[in-house]
């Protein structure tokens, strides 16, 4: 039901300003990824009216891309190999040892980092949460980008694919807020321009635990389609639709037509 939200807010928020919504699927870690995951995320949304209005994007597919950027990061001498692990980093995941000083080839087991320069402040305006200043070098000296068994880190997908020149806007939820400097940075250094971002609310279960299939969250019914939609944008503080409001594709329009990012709770 969380990615439900999630993914009801940024539809809403595409069409009520006559944009176009696009999926993307998220599958750069083979190892986690569930048999199936894919069709289903589709069969949920296709069952909530939800369908995008381009080709679906596979990040799978973009491998060449990222493997272009860690290259001119590299160029650029940002990156580093990092052998250590988990045992060895620092309490936010931070190489704390004297990796970045070993000056060691990209051709060496180990993870690359890139080096966060001290002083560096990310600003932007959260189009939900409002004026965002996040001191990134106190916070993450340095990230991963490409992980030690050589999959891409989410840090560096994200921030290649969410540069388009068609892609203006990424509705998600605030729980990825902590990522968006990291990605912001990440372009800077690569020239590229960043999209607008507002993050919307999470849902969470009563003990404040955000509810994912990792935290064994139950799948979203698909056959209560209109009941999920309904309890999705009473979440979201939206307006309530009509009681006489009896299908899904009525209700999505009924949402978009009444859609209000003054009404997200913060």
């Amino acid at each position: 039901m969380g990615s439900l939200v999630a993914a009801l807010a940024s539809f809403l928020d595409a069409k009520a300003n006559e944009g176009a919504w696009l999926v993307r699927i998220d599958d750069i870690d083979p190892p986690r990824e569930v048999a199936g995951a894919k069709a289903q995320i589709l069969a949920t949304l296709h069952a909530h009216g939800m369908s995008g209005d381009e080709e679906l994007i596979l990040q799978s597919s973009h491998h060449a891309a990222y493997e272009t950027a860690l290259e001119k990061l590299w160029q650029q001498g940002l990156l580093f190999v990092c052998s250590c692990t988990r045992a060895t980093l620092g309490p936010t995941g931070c190489c704390i040892r004297d990796c970045r000083d070993q000056a060691r080839p990209q051709t060496v087991e180990g993870s690359l980092r890139i080096h966060v320069p001290t002083g560096t402040h990310i600003e932007f305006t959260d189009l939900v949460l409002g004026p965002q200043n996040v001191d990134l070098a106190s916070q993450l000296s340095n990230f991963i980008v490409r992980r030690r068994d050589g999959l891409y880190a989410y840090q560096l997908a994200a921030a290649v694919d969410d540069f388009s020149p068609h892609i203006t806007h990424v509705i998600r939820g605030a729980d990825l807020l902590e990522s968006t400097p990291r990605q912001m940075f990440l372009r800077r250094m690569l020239a590229l321009p960043d999209p607008l971002y507002g993050h919307t609310p999470v849902l969470t279960d009563a003990l404040g635990t955000k509810l994912s299939k990792q935290t064994g969250a139950a799948p979203v019914n698909n056959r209560l389609a209109l009941d999920n939609l309904r309890f999705a944008l009473a979440f979201l503080g939206q307006p309530k639709p009509d009681s006489h409001v009896s299908n899904v594709p009525d209700l999505l329009r009924s949402a978009v037509a009444n859609w209000r990012r003054a009404c997200l709770p913060k």
